[in-house]
């Protein structure tokens, strides 16, 4: 595959304004996604929230949270169109020079099992596995574990 991007792609903090556009990827690419309210709240509290645009359209968003010394990333997405290009690996690598600008040591995040992409993401990146969060995610039958991954920056 090449992994090489097909796209410039500008990242810049988001905005509330963002919100439609995001709202407009989100349910489209997670069975529980994020709500409004969530991305709302992340802005309001201070995380360290980005956006990704291609030619001013939004293709992606991240949300980070650090505290003191540590980074959670809390969401990772890219519009399903252009996913399997390269874009999450870019927008990934910016999160984390975000987080070592923060200054951050250590990357947390978790991960659905069968996320098989963003697990494969994670490991491209040099996360790895260290423990599991039983019953953590909704799911169409119950509940889904979380695999936790963890990066040394």
């Amino acid at each position: 595959m090449d992994t090489r991007l097909k796209f410039t792609v500008s990242y810049r903090p988001m905005q509330e304004s963002d919100l439609d556009a995001i709202m407009g990827i989100e349910p489209r690419i997670y069975s529980h996604p994020w709500t409004r309210g969530n991305f709302a709240d992340a802005l309001r509290a201070g995380y360290s929230c980005w956006v990704g645009e291609v030619e001013g359209a939004l293709i992606g968003y991240a949300v980070l949270m650090t505290v003191l010394d540590e980074a959670h990333l809390l969401n990772l997405s890219i519009a399903r169109e252009y996913q399997g290009q390269g874009l999450g690996s870019d927008l990934l690598r910016h999160v984390i020079e975000v987080a070592r600008g923060h200054g951050a040591q250590t990357m947390f995040l978790e991960v659905r099992p069968s996320n098989h992409a963003a697990r494969a993401l994670y490991e491209k990146m040099g996360f790895n596995e260290f423990s599991i969060r039983k019953g953590y995610y909704p799911a169409a039958q119950g509940r889904e574990d979380a695999i936790l991954m963890g990066l040394v920056l």
